[in-house]
């Protein structure tokens, strides 16, 4: 990016390192409650973490593409880099899927990176080819089109739309399209990265185009675009909470009231690192985070693998710490040695680009 936000760098190393920490506990059976995700409705602190991501990819996305969408000779090498940079996400998220057995006929084809790379590639096609005001107009229209199929659509062979794990719109899709065997084994029934939940992940992504946008504005002065960010922030809370009351905030259907709450928490989570960071210049405890947020992608797959090759037990921590204690350490320790990479490449100044 020419114009680098330091920034949406913290901000999105603060997440990756949180996305580690809350990935890979020690001990599965005792996790601190913040730290686990909502059972359904409802939101925890760990739920947070995903649409924060998606929202700073938008983000991203705005400041990397900003320059070079106003030349239209430009578009069709940006369109094959944005193509060839989803493909990769994909894939990588696939090869998680198969390491260590490669059985290939129950794979999971859904996932976190996944659906990163569906929305990067959508949110970033629609960037280069749409104006600020189209974009918004598709947002509130995934958002409002989402709602209505799974509140109004009968769902086939249960026969009345619901909001249930194994029987809303969503799963019956997921089962459909990707058959159980392709779909997250802790259920083989549904998956919290569906098909259908995409539509208002899309919208997250979107509403981190539009505030990097906002942020790259030069006619405005730094106060009142942090101000801004705050109120608009906030009264996207206030809209989300309201349509809970009737379409609940749920991570794991994606709901559009989970898009608003979760998007209106990131924007005034970002206008705080950007007002203390990028305005006053308060950096001193940055550089670690920003090593994660720089090589995002980097130490999330590192922090996939390591536990495949060999997981830090809680148990190293038992004789010191009560078990609940002894399963955050663990996490804790790997998010550290997830640190050593990232900083070197930090201090080194090596961002691997896909």
């Amino acid at each position: 990016m020419k114009q680098r936000l330091l920034s949406l760098d913290f901000f999105r190393g603060l997440t990756v390192a949180a996305m580690i920490l809350v990935n890979n506990p020690g001990d599965w059976g005792h996790i601190y409650a913040p730290l686990e995700h909502s059972k359904w409705n409802g939101c925890t602190p760990t739920d947070l973490v995903f649409p924060f991501f998606l929202f700073m990819v938008g983000v991203a996305v705005s400041f990397a593409l900003s320059s070079r969408r106003e030349d239209p000779a430009l578009h069709k090498s940006l369109i094959l880099h944005i193509f060839r940079r989803a493909a990769i996400i994909f894939g990588i998220g696939l090869a998680f899927g198969l390491i260590p057995k490669f059985d290939f006929a129950h794979v999971r084809i859904p996932g976190v990176l996944a659906r990163i790379a569906v929305v990067y590639l959508i949110i970033s096609l629609l960037y280069l080819k749409t104006s600020s005001k189209t974009r918004i107009w598709i947002c509130g229209g995934l958002l409002i089109g989402y709602y209505l199929l799974m509140t109004l659509v009968p769902v086939p062979g249960v026969g009345y739309p619901n909001l249930e794990p194994e029987t809303n719109l969503g799963a019956w899709l997921d089962r459909t399209i990707l058959t159980p065997d392709h779909l997250w084994k802790a259920s083989r029934t549904w998956d919290p990265e569906g098909i259908l939940s995409t539509l208002p992940a899309i919208g997250t992504g979107l509403l981190g185009i539009m505030v990097g946008d906002w942020v790259r504005r030069k006619d405005k002065p730094e106060a009142e675009k942090v101000a801004w960010l705050f109120a608009a922030g906030f009264l996207a809370v206030i809209a989300g909470l309201i349509w809970d009351e009737f379409f609940p905030i749920n991570k794991q259907l994606w709901t559009s009231s989970f898009v608003l709450f979760t998007g209106g928490l990131a924007s005034m989570g970002l206008a705080l690192c950007y007002w203390l960071i990028d305005v006053q210049g308060y950096k001193r405890v940055t550089p670690p985070f920003v090593a994660f947020g720089r090589n995002a992608i980097t130490a999330y797959v590192l922090s996939g693998l390591v536990p495949r090759i060999h997981s830090i037990p809680s148990s190293l921590f038992m004789p010191f710490l009560s078990p609940l204690n002894a399963s955050l350490a663990a996490a804790i320790t790997l998010v550290l040695l997830m640190l050593i990479p990232v900083w070197i490449m930090y201090k080194r100044n090596i961002i691997v680009k896909i």
